[in-house]
């Protein structure tokens, strides 16, 4: 192998190009019309273009990636994760066409590229798999009796499906029609197959995952296991390694499960067999109960944290064992140190539905630190479409211990900035530092079971003005370095001995007067809080030592307004009165389009009366299903839409005028 093709984009498609780059290899990229200005296309030794935006057209082209392989002399391709990597008959095209596939054997991505096969294989091979209906027969009928067989609760999957795609639970026989249509058309849109199988739903589920690696010489190890239990709507949000509270007895067996499977289908290459735990079905010894759910044949988006805490390049792995060499270490030779976590920062909206935000990234910075580490495929400037996922990075953390990784962790999402389009980062950061989390007490119900208690601790308010007051002295002090997201606009350079200011907090004002005495400040008009000393961090947060109390956090400051971010929550504080027009909840009774998609359906009609929560329509984009429901209760004014209308971004679809329903 001496010339690599990557069959991908974005943050993966540089992680590649850093680990073949050290090797020696060098590297072409592919790109689409959108990615043309992308970091990866110009981080590549070579690039060629593709196609359009559109993915059927450009990265889920195969035709067109070998075409680009031979152009440019590449005899090797490697296919990321996502688009093509899962696909076995582009891995037998690439072997056709004479290149080094950098993926497992076609035979064994076909055995695991449908879930019910998958679990056939597995069944066989004697690694317990989940109770349920992997049958052939989709028939509505058929599907009905198996599903009373199953037993209520029970989940519905496409049989090709991931990602939390064609997912849907049910809890009794008159919501399973509808669950089994809506799991069906996700299905057939995303993956090409409207077949689905059924599981007993796990009430606790845990998704633990064990990182598989197996070479051509019949070598088999695993690189021990991945906790995955923090997701909603079936995505992973945090991953971390290794998966906290389990017994070794327990890890031990998992590794164990996860080799037989990986020996049971001649692997070779990386793969990951992913594991549910019952956490309400124990063992003797205590440990939960655990189900075969799926092997994913390609490197996981979540495999840095298996870096972090292993100490090895995964990707330099898979070249190794493209190239017929064996693997490079043994089972015994493989430990762990310390402990990792990921956040995905998503371009997406956590307060409404988690719906993708669109845009171009005006800024864009991360917080950094020891242990940090962060993997994208965006810079400032950069914009974040619909044609892809909408990954801003991922923000790993790596720590001695769980609690140090933890605490890493949050300080460089507390650090980082996105401006431009909504992220999920603040939602990130307060769901690393809830209390339950760093407990270690997960499962895949964590996120809605705490929704309640992942918004702002209002007793963390006062500190909040505290911490933008101190900014404000600090950087009239020394001015930040250019760029820096602290950075402060329109204020004077020279210390003051004495200084007023105010903050709104909404409605709420908060006057503070500053003097400086002796190396500290004397503070007026916060309750409890006399003098302080106050400095910037190496980290670019604020630190204030309130008689031996350490505070810190970050602020960002503005001329309109400040943002303050302690431990994982964050106040936008306003440097101005709010004007007497800008009343909060006006707008909830317009429902716009949060994004271009067609309208699957449309539950609402003019005069009818709706609950906060109910759903009003189903929209499709990017292949998946949003529910947009009612923010207050109502009377349904007007509905714009019909089902089966195409909808731009911002379009009006339904407005509800408010009142008590009843």
């Amino acid at each position: 192998m001496h010339k690599l093709l990557i069959a991908n984009r974005g943050e993966i498609a540089r992680r590649i190009i850093r680990s073949a780059r050290r090797m020696g290899v060098a590297t072409v990229a592919v790109y689409s019309e959108a990615d043309a200005a992308s970091p990866h296309v110009r981080e590549a030794d070579q690039s060629v273009a593709i196609g359009p935006a559109a993915a059927r057209e450009s990265y889920l082209d195969g035709a067109k990636i070998i075409a680009a392989a031979r152009r440019t002399g590449a005899d090797a391709i490697h296919p990321g994760y996502g688009f093509l990597s899962e696909n076995a008959d582009f891995a037998r095209d690439v072997k056709k066409a004479g290149l080094i596939w950098v993926g497992p054997p076609e035979a064994a991505m076909r055995v695991m590229a449908l879930k019910d096969s998958a679990k056939a294989a597995m069944k066989k091979a004697g690694v317990p798999i989940t109770p349920g209906y992997q049958g052939t027969d989709q028939s509505l009928v058929r599907l009905q009796r198996a599903a009373e067989s199953v037993g209520y609760p029970l989940l519905i999957k496409a049989v090709a499906g991931g990602g939390g795609k064609g997912m849907r639970a049910v809890d009794n026989a008159a919501a399973f029609q509808e669950a089994l249509m809506a799991a069906q058309r996700e299905g057939q849109a995303s993956f090409g197959n409207a077949g689905v199988m059924l599981e007993k739903l796990i009430q606790r589920p845990r998704h633990v995952e064990v990182q598989v690696f197996a070479d051509r010489h019949g070598n088999v190890v695993h690189l021990f296991e991945r906790d995955c239990s923090l997701q909603r709507r079936h995505q992973k949000v945090i991953e971390e390694a290794p998966a906290p509270g389990l017994s070794e007895r327990l890890r031990h067996t998992l590794g164990i499960a996860a080799v037989t499977a990986a020996t049971a289908i001649r692997y070779e290459g990386a793969g990951t067999v992913e594991f549910i735990l019952d956490l309400d079905t124990v063992d003797t010894n205590g440990d939960p109960a655990f189900y075969f759910m799926e092997m994913n044949t390609r490197l996981q988006v979540e495999h840095p944290v298996t870096e972090m805490i292993t100490g090895q390049d995964l990707v330099e792995w898979q070249l190794r064992v493209a190239r017929g060499e064996m693997l490079p270490l043994s089972q015994d030779a493989l430990t762990v140190t310390g402990h990792a976590m990921e956040a995905r920062l998503y371009a997406e909206d956590a307060d409404n539905g988690f719906l993708p935000s669109t845009g171009v990234l005006s800024r864009l910075v991360f917080g950094a630190g020891d242990g940090v580490r962060i993997d994208t495929g965006v810079e400032t400037g950069s914009s974040i479409g619909l044609d892809y996922d909408p990954m801003i990075a991922k923000v790993i953390a790596w720590g001695p211990d769980r609690a140090t990784a933890i605490d890493r962790l949050v300080g460089a999402l507390d650090g980082t900035v996105v401006e431009g389009l909504k992220s999920n980062r603040a939602f990130l950061a307060r769901l690393a530092n809830h209390p339950a989390f760093r407990a270690g007490d997960v499962d895949t119900g964590f996120i809605g079971r705490h929704a309640d208690s992942l918004g702002p601790d209002a007793a963390l308010a006062d500190t909040a003005v505290l911490l933008a007051a101190l900014a404000d002295v600090l950087d009239a002090d020394q001015p930040a370095e250019a760029g820096s997201p602290f950075a402060r606009n329109g204020f004077r350079l020279n210390l003051p001995e004495q200084r007023s200011m105010r903050f709104w907090n909404g409605a709420a004002v908060h006057a503070l007067t500053l003097r400086h005495v002796g190396g500290r400040w004397r503070v007026a008009g916060l309750d409890g809080i006399g003098e302080i000393g106050a400095r910037r961090r190496a980290d670019g947060s604020i630190e204030a030592d309130l008689s031996g109390t350490l505070l810190h956090g970050f602020v960002i400051a503005g001329v309109e307004s400040v943002e303050v971010r302690i431990g994982g929550q964050s106040w936008r504080l306003g440097r101005r009165a709010p004007r007497k027009d800008a009343v909060a909840g006006a707008s909830d009774g317009r429902i716009i389009a949060p994004m271009p998609g067609r309208v699957l359906a449309v539950d609402v009609v003019a005069g009818q009366e709706v609950a906060a929560g109910d759903r009003l329509l189903v929209l499709e984009a990017m292949k998946m299903e949003h529910r947009l429901t009612a923010r207050a209760a109502g009377v349904v004014g007007a509905v714009h839409i019909v089902e089966g209308d195409q909808v731009a971004d911002g379009m009006l679809l339904v407005e509800i005028e408010a009142g008590p329903v009843g």
